[in-house]
């Protein structure tokens, strides 16, 4: 499966709708995101049960202000609408397909509890 472009109007949609979403924030202009790109593409293509999406930072500067995106490429990681990674930088190849099976194998039903559990904690 090739990548999907998000924008503003198709974000949400994206994310609700699918279980894992892997999302790379990247701009043309970016010598990192080039070369990331390649190896982002062929995991897109040989990983199964994940969407594969891009945000262009500077089509899409709202997105990344509401994500705070300081440093591309950023390689987020959504499981059930949830954050669970976030890391600028490039991410080889061998790690990206780790990160993805570990996103995978997370239990969401203990990462709901304590997410949970750090807002019971924050003071009022």
């Amino acid at each position: 499966m090739s990548t999907v472009e998000l924008s503003g109007a198709n974000f949400e949609e994206t994310i609700t709708n699918n279980d894992v979403v892997v999302v790379d924030f990247w701009a043309p202009w970016c010598g990192p995101c080039k070369s990331f790109g390649p190896i982002y593409e062929k995991a897109s293509e040989e990983i199964e049960g994940a969407v594969f999406a891009k945000v262009n930072t500077e089509a899409e500067q709202d997105l990344a202000g509401h994500f705070q995106i300081r440093s591309i490429p950023t390689l987020m990681i959504f499981r059930e609408q949830i954050v669970i990674f976030s890391q600028p930088g490039v991410v080889p190849a061998e790690g990206l397909k780790d990160l993805i099976d570990k996103a995978k194998g997370l239990d969401m039903v203990e990462v709901r509890k304590e997410i949970a559990e750090q807002k019971d904690k924050k003071p009022a």
